[in-house]
C-alpha cells in the first residue's frame, strides 16, 4: 500500500474511545452483540472486557492500544479490503493492525460465522 505518512500519522494518534462506538453501533444495527464484538476484539488484541474498558477510560490512541497488544498469532490470516485498501499489501503495521480490527467488526456485521471471524482458532 502506497499511501502518506499524513493517513498513518491520522490512524496513530486517533483514540480507540472515539471509534470503539462506532464498531457497537455497526454490529447491533446487523442483530450482532457487544459481547461478540469483544470476543473478537479480545481474539485479535487479547484485551479482556476490563481491560478494553481501562484503554477506553485512559482514552489512548490507536498506537498506544496496538503497542499494549498481544496480537494473535493468526491475524496475519486476516486478508481482502476494508475501506479501500486490501489489507495484506497494507506495509505500515500500525495500519495494518487497525485495518486487521475495521475488518473483524466488519466481518461480524455482515454476520459470517464467529469461528470464520476468528480464523478457526
Amino acid at each position: 500500500m502506497k499511501d502518506s505518512n499524513t493517513h498513518h500519522q491520522r490512524i496513530a494518534k486517533m483514540t480507540f474511545a472515539s471509534v470503539y462506538p462506532h464498531y457497537i453501533t455497526k454490529v447491533e444495527s446487523k442483530g450482532r452483540t457487544i459481547e461478540e464484538l469483544h470476543q473478537v476484539i479480545e481474539w485479535l488484541t487479547g484485551f479482556d472486557e476490563k481491560k478494553l474498558q481501562d484503554l477506553i477510560n485512559e482514552k489512548v490512541n490507536f498506537e498506544t492500544f496496538f503497542q499494549r497488544a498481544k496480537l494473535n498469532p493468526n491475524a496475519h490470516l486476516i486478508t481482502g479490503v476494508i475501506c479501500g485498501y486490501r489489507i495484506e499489501e497494507i506495509e505500515n503495521p500500525l495500519t495494518k493492525q487497525a485495518r486487521y480490527l475495521d475488518k473483524l467488526v466488519d466481518e461480524l456485521a455482515k454476520g459470517r460465522k464467529m469461528d470464520k471471524i476468528l480464523r478457526g482458532s
